[in-house]
């Protein structure tokens, strides 16, 4: 399966590049990066590929792993779009009407969209769904997330995911009972909010709590990594989920079969 990487220089990019190369199922064809990226032109280690801002180099790939920013990820839709190369998208902080044409792409393409791949994550959401039907009554639900320094959306896609989760439970959107922020006099907590806080710091690879707390006792269903080794692998197990797929939306329920 050949594959394309964006943001090729960054974190998640580079991280796997390292990991495809690995794996003698996959072949990497083209390592892109942004048009201002310093490192255009640098030969990727144990590779004969260098990073590039032609976007064109898409046209032989089979799917393109995408985790960089909502304006960056619109540009390669429209690529990938006209070379017909499917995507795994891992992007988080898309607007509304982003996300409207990724599902209108979708038509003509398959893509794997997701605010967090790694197994552990969405197997913790399972288990935050089930404790939202358990808990529905009776206990306020905070979730609180901590982040590297360097993240520029918040609160996290994978946190807004867990607590879209729990409103689907309730049956109401995140919306009606989401709390943003606090500051001032805010008043009492209302029943049936869900409270959102942040921490950005250092190298915090990322961090998950959902607190279900109640009278005489606190439920708390955490998830925290130390590594981006699991979101690679899950990203990597998307993309071959695409393969031979012609077009349609998918997320990591439907890889991991869950």
């Amino acid at each position: 399966m050949r594959l394309a990487v964006s943001g090729s220089s960054g974190r998640m990019g580079s991280a796997i590049i390292k990991t495809l190369l690995k794996n003698p199922e996959l072949q990497l064809l083209t390592a892109l990066d942004s048009s201002n990226s310093k490192y255009l032109g640098q030969k990727i280690e144990d590779c004969n590929i260098s990073l590039t801002d032609d976007l064109d180099t898409l046209k032989e790939a089979d799917c393109l792993i995408d985790f960089t920013r909502p304006e960056a990820t619109m540009k390669y839709l429209s690529y990938c779009l006209k070379h017909n190369v499917n995507m795994v998208i891992g992007t988080t902080g898309f607007s509304e009407d982003e996300l409207k044409v990724i599902e209108q792409a979708s038509k003509t393409i398959a893509i794997m969209h997701a605010s967090n791949t790694s197994i552990g994550v969405n197997a913790t959401i399972k288990l935050i769904e089930l404790a939202s039907k358990i808990l529905k009554s009776g206990y306020d639900v905070e979730i609180f997330e901590a982040h590297h320094s360097e993240k520029v959306d918040s609160p996290s896609g994978t946190s807004i995911t867990m607590g879209e989760a729990i409103a689907k439970t309730w049956e109401v959107s995140l919306p009606e009972v989401a709390t943003w922020s606090r500051h001032g006099y805010t008043g009492p907590r209302k029943k049936g909010t869900i409270g959102f806080s942040v921490m950005r710091g250092g190298d915090i690879v990322g961090d998950h709590s959902v607190y279900f707390c109640g009278q005489g006792e606190r439920i708390e269903i955490t998830h925290r990594s130390t590594s981006r080794e699991n979101y690679i692998n899950g990203a990597i197990q998307a993309a071959l989920f695409l393969k031979n797929k012609k077009n349609g939306k998918f997320n990591m329920n439907d890889v991991l079969s869950l």
